[in-house]
């Protein structure tokens, strides 16, 4: 009798985890407005933009910009809906002397002289071409350094001054000039319209980005402010310069602060002292009058920070952007999660080190964007850099012929330039495919688990719903993608028919089209749109 019970006791047991979960999409509470989901292109664009070899980059801007299918119906690409440009600071013309690696220098526009070289950053420019080829409606430029001729040592990178930001003070309005006629120089002569730009990068570092590592500066908030100030005059004062015909466009730019290094630092005081903490309510409680951008024309009420070293533990990953969300609501602003890769507290995927083309990297980094989305209400969602070597900073794997051992005099070359997608990139492309800007997401009951299933889900403005399923674990998962749409009569789940979208370790299941099925195959991830 015993026997049988336990028996009976197993079989409800198996049971219980063979029905199929139901997640309802609550059409009675929105949440935000997806903007864009985005990646940038430094450092590596710069270079892999002047290969010989054309077709490597075309197979490059595919996988990251492309909305076209093949013949089976499988996607190109991811179909990113933002691309980032750093606009260059000139470490590279300095060389050796700019105290940064080779790898990470930058050209600037800007020259000595005080005129302007357009045929600078020409690998990055021939991106922005094809990124716009393929669609990508929106652009941004960012900025890690002012540029050389305006920084207090001369250089791009702080080489050890303190937190404050690296740019003489007489010449707040020379860069503020320099990044507008950028921005038109950039519409002039490449037809390329950016919508954003920031003109500080993780300001709050504790770090710094002193040297030899990159270009970057710290800030003070009043130093962003003041910044914010300047450039905000530059775009609403009559152009200077008579010969750009679409000055007027400029206008429409507008400036995103901070970029912070670290959400904690939006919140409070996190590894940096009182002027460079508290960012959210610094910059946007009319209380801090010194401060205060909330009533500057070019600024919108939005918030930039990157998520990295708050993703481990779990519960804590949850709990900083809950907090955040709150913090955004009580001072009316929006969050955009601006940057994020893999940094060494990452310990669940083995930390930066070594690049990963499997789903490893791939549900770790999907969990990250279900939290920011779901928790924080990012509304906007990027990568850090799109292509990278052997660290688990790119979306794609890059590779460049090196110096052959042993060559002769002239020289000689092994290997070729080729890149190399991974798990990575079409995780990303299961939001960023099929959420387009414009979409809102909205809430979902049901069970989540941050190692089993989480689910989220968005209606795009063409009114189809999209919803996203990771699972984390090792099992199968049951699930019911026939979803129960609540207080929405004409979109019940019996109204609703759904395609189905799969990326996961298997051979050939990067976004592959998959038959919709009551059960989740493990370490996956799936997106159902309605048709």
């Amino acid at each position: 009798m015993q026997r049988l019970l336990i028996a009976i006791s197993f079989l409800i047991f198996q049971l219980s985890f063979s029905v199929a979960q139901t997640h309802t999409i609550r059409t009675d509470a929105p949440c935000q407005t997806i903007r864009h989901f985005g990646a940038s292109d430094a450092w590596s664009m710069q270079t892999i933009g002047l290969w010989p070899d054309t077709a490597e980059q075309v197979k490059i801007a595919d996988w990251l910009f492309s909305l076209d299918t093949d013949a089976q119906g499988q996607p190109r690409g991811i179909g990113l809906s933002l691309w980032r440009f750093n606009l260059g600071a000139g470490s590279a013309e300095q060389g050796r002397e700019s105290q940064i690696n080779r790898s990470t220098r930058t050209e600037c526009f800007l020259q000595p002289d005080g005129t302007y070289d357009w045929t600078r950053q020409q690998g990055q420019r021939r991106f922005l071409q094809l990124a716009k080829e393929r669609g990508v409606p929106h652009f941004l430029v960012f900025l890690n350094s002012p540029p050389v001729y305006f920084t207090q040592n001369g250089l791009a990178t702080n080489t050890g001054r303190d937190g404050t930001l690296n740019l003489r003070p007489d010449c707040y309005d020379r860069f503020a000039q320099f990044m507008a006629t950028a921005l038109r120089g950039l519409e002039e002569h490449d037809g390329i319209h950016f919508d954003y730009i920031c003109p500080v990068n993780e300001p709050d570092g504790h770090w710094n980005w002193q040297g030899p590592k990159q270009e970057g500066s710290p800030a003070t908030n009043r130093e962003i402010a003041r910044l914010a100030k300047a450039l905000n005059s530059q775009f609403t004062a009559r152009p200077k310069v008579a010969c750009y015909q679409r000055d007027a466009r400029i206008h429409n730019s507008q400036i995103l602060v901070p970029e912070s290094s670290d959400l904690r630092c939006l919140l409070g005081i996190y590894k940096t002292d009182w002027q460079r903490g508290n960012t959210i309510r610094t910059l946007f409680s009319p209380d801090s009058t010194a401060t205060y951008l909330g009533d500057v024309p070019h600024v919108p009420r939005i918030i930039l920070g990157h998520s990295y070293w708050t993703n481990t533990p779990i519960p804590y990953m949850k709990k900083v952007r809950e907090e955040l969300r709150d913090t955004c609501r009580h001072y009316g602003v929006k969050f955009w999660q601006s940057e994020l890769c893999i940094m060494s507290n990452d310990e669940e995927i083995g930390g930066g080190g070594g690049y990963d083309f499997t789903m490893k990297t791939a549900l770790y980094v999907a969990r990250v964007i279900h939290h920011d989305l779901c928790y924080a209400d990012a509304e906007s969602w990027s990568w850090w850099r799109a292509c990278g070597g052997d660290y688990k900073d790119g979306l794609i794997r890059v590779y460049e012929p090196r110096p052959e051992r042993n060559s002769s005099p002239r020289g000689g070359w092994e290997g070729a330039f080729r890149a190399r997608d991974s798990r990575l990139l079409w995780a990303l492309g299961n939001y960023s495919r099929f959420v387009r800007p414009g979409a809102v997401r909205y809430e979902v009951d049901g069970p989540e688990d941050p190692y089993g299933l989480m689910v989220s889900a968005y209606r795009n403005v063409d009114g189809s719903w999209v919803v996203v399923a990771i699972n984390y674990s090792e099992k199968e998962q049951p699930f019911v993608p026939s979803f129960s749409v609540g207080g929405d009569s004409a979109s019940t789940s019996s109204a609703l028919s759904w395609r189905s979208y799969r990326t996961s370790d298997v051979d050939g299941e990067t976004l592959r089209p998959v038959a919709v099925t009551p059960m989740l195959p493990s370490r996956s991830i799936t997106t159902f749109v309605s048709r």
